[in-house]
């Protein structure tokens, strides 16, 4: 897919299958397919935004990188700090321990991701504490310089939870997150339960912290204008498999699918002078129980033909370094946002 040299994380085929338990005897009556045949990659100190609508099966890709879902099937190759790969999706829980030091998660909901019977102290410290990194005083001082770098009071420590506000209990998720020097993070939505105000605040928190530490990143969120702020490449998802992928600025002014021009579509303009034409998709979004048959878009795509209603377009490189997955990609003459 790409020049493997500087790539940290390589998706390949990965599946996410749920199974539907029915009647008395618990039986398997089909599957709930939250990630469906997704293929990416990732190079070392690169943001890649991840977006679609809700339940589209961004959450569940970045939680079965992390294994903390079992995928179903597929690869999840993972350069480590030696330059060993190891596949995440084939090894052991126990293999995984020394692993989640170099692979982290932010969470969405700053509040229920905290343990409200622990100080500050204790939640950033815990990781230290569990892979043997520090202890005792030499913990204490490493959580004082994470909160001073997120931009949080060390002499608030001993605080709880509830006595901070959403914003400072994300940066609290934040310092912890940091905690073991990670070189993978995957943020899932970490703003989308924030003020506007705050959010900008940690956006640029994170940006200046993944600068500074060269963190690489995998933002999770369904705003694209959020993303477009923070991210070097764009990933595009709908029910559960990604259709289309590229630079940031090659997505958003030159779309290759038709999912993607719909969702830059509703993008309010920055002029509230110029006109907003937004494309309005009829229908309803597929079931990942039973999706259709041909492209997963069709029944909700304008420039839908009969090869789609049969034929599942593949995610391939349209021009150099951006994916689509549309029979008709090339074709297309589809609108992006203007600047």
């Amino acid at each position: 897919m790409t020049d493997k040299d500087n790539l940290l994380l390589e998706i390949i085929d990965l599946q996410m299958y749920f199974p539907i338990h029915r009647g008395i005897t618990q039986r398997v009556v089909g599957h709930v397919k939250a990630v469906d045949g997704v293929s990416l990659f990732l190079r070392e100190r690169e943001v890649l935004g991840l977006v679609g609508e809700s339940g589209c099966g961004k959450t569940t890709v970045g939680r079965t990188i992390l294994r903390l879902y079992d995928p179903t099937n597929g690869e999840i190759r993972f350069r480590r700090k030696t330059g060993e790969w190891v596949d995440v999706a084939h090894i052991s829980q126990k293999d995984m321990k020394p692993l989640r030091q170099e692979m982290r998660m932010i969470f969405q909901d700053p509040f229920s991701s905290l343990n409200p019977r622990l100080p500050v102290k204790d939640l950033i410290s815990e990781p230290l504490e569990i892979h043997g990194v520090a202890r005792g005083k030499e913990a204490e001082q490493r959580v004082a310089e994470l909160m001073r770098a997120v931009g949080l009071d060390p002499a608030y420590m001993n605080r709880y939870p509830h006595e901070f506000s959403g914003g400072q209990r994300q940066r609290i998720g934040l310092a912890r997150t940091l905690s073991l020097n990670p070189r993978l993070v995957i943020a899932d939505e970490p703003v989308s339960a924030l003020d506007v105000s705050v959010q900008a605040q940690v956006l640029n928190l994170l940006e200046e912290l993944q600068e500074e530490l060269g963190l690489t990143l995998i933002f999770v969120a369904h705003d694209l204008s959020v993303v477009e702020h923070i991210s070097d490449r764009i990933a595009v998802m709908y029910v559960g498999k990604i259709v289309e992928m590229a630079p940031t600025d090659d997505l958003l002014r030159n779309p290759r699918h038709p999912y993607t021009e719909a969702l830059l579509s509703a993008i309010p303009p920055a002029d509230p002078a110029l006109s907003f034409d937004r494309i309005k998709m009829q229908g309803e979004v597929p079931s990942p129980v039973n999706p259709p048959p041909g492209c997963i878009f069709h029944p909700r795509c304008r420039y839908a033909q009969e090869r789609c209603k049969t034929e599942v377009p593949a995610l391939r490189e349209v021009k150099p370094g951006h994916f689509g997955a549309c029979h008709f990609s090339e074709e297309l003459d589809l609108k992006g946002i203007e600047g």
